[in-house]
C-alpha cells in the first residue's frame, strides 16, 4: 500500500497559468504507485488548479482574458488589505478549483488526449505556490 504526501513549490510571477503536468507526472513514476488515486490541493486562496487544453495556448489567454473581465479589477470591494489585485483573486479562486484528484493506472496519470494540469495565478508580483500531492493506492 503506498500513502504518499509531497509538495510542489511552484514559483509565479504576476497573473499567469502554469503547466505542471510533467511534474505531477514525475511525482507519479517516482511514487511507483501502479493504480490508485492523486489528489491535489492547493494551499492558497488567491491561486488555483484547474484541467484545460493543452494543445492551444490560445485556450489559455482567452480563459485569462474573460476571468479578468469578469472579475475586474477596478471594482470597489471592500476587502483591499494587501492591495487592489487582492479580492478579485480570492473571487477567481472561489470560481476555479483548489482540489483536483486523478486516477492513475499503470504508474500513469490518467488524462485526456488534450488535457493538462494548470496551476493559476490570480495575484501579481512574485509568489511561491504550495501544492500538496496525495498519493494513494498500490
Amino acid at each position: 500500500m503506498i500513502n504518499l504526501l509531497k509538495e510542489l513549490k511552484i514559483h509565479t510571477k504576476d497573473q499567469e497559468i502554469i503547466n505542471i503536468t510533467s511534474e505531477i507526472e514525475k511525482m507519479v513514476k517516482e511514487s511507483k504507485l501502479e493504480i490508485g488515486l492523486i489528489n491535489l490541493s492547493i494551499l492558497h486562496t488567491s491561486a488555483s488548479l484547474f484541467v484545460q487544453e493543452n494543445a492551444s495556448e490560445d485556450v489559455l489567454l482567452d480563459i485569462s482574458d474573460f476571468l479578468n473581465t469578469l472579475v475586474p479589477q477596478s471594482f470597489k470591494y471592500r476587502h483591499n488589505m494587501e492591495g487592489p489585485d487582492d479580492m478579485p483573486a480570492h473571487i477567481k479562486s472561489l470560481l476555479t478549483n483548489s482540489n483536483l484528484t486523478f486516477s492513475v493506472e499503470n504508474n500513469t496519470i490518467i488524462l485526456g488526449r488534450w488535457q493538462g494540469i494548470y496551476l493559476y495565478e490570480h495575484r501579481t508580483g512574485e509568489r511561491t505556490r504550495a501544492v500538496i500531492v496525495h498519493l494513494m493506492g498500490s
